[in-house]
């Protein structure tokens, strides 16, 4: 997770299955609770489904959640702009979801180093 961070703004590499999802356990934990935080001090709009505390974290992970995407696509082999596929409704998701479920490529490919080859 603090990996993915670190690493917010860079797009090249690749990353490991658990640096990604950890990501986005963090993530998706840290908007429940600026959600309910937002709630709790009458910052939630519900008719936007949206509050100012969660907009504003939300605003904050985009470009972490992006790059960090983009790396996981690399470690399968797969450019970065797979990313698209979010563009086809459901599909695309599914599609996605799909990808960054595989395991990464053996060894290091044309987007760096295997992030597992340093692990015995």
């Amino acid at each position: 997770m603090f990996a993915a961070l670190k690493r917010y703004a860079d797009f090249q590499g690749r990353s490991r299955r658990s640096e990604f999802w950890l990501f986005y356990l963090f993530v998706t934990a840290a908007t429940i609770i600026c959600m309910i935080i937002d709630i709790g001090i009458g910052l939630f709009d519900h008719t936007a489904g949206i509050g100012l505390l969660s907009g504003v974290f939300s605003l904050a992970v985009v470009a972490p959640s992006i790059a960090v995407g983009v790396r996981r696509l690399h470690d399968i082999d797969r450019s970065g702009w797979w990313l698209l596929l979010l563009i086809i409704p459901v599909i695309g998701s599914i599609w996605l979801l799909i990808l960054w479920c595989q395991k990464g490529a053996n060894g290091s490919n044309k987007f760096g180093e295997d992030p597992l080859a340093d692990q015995t």
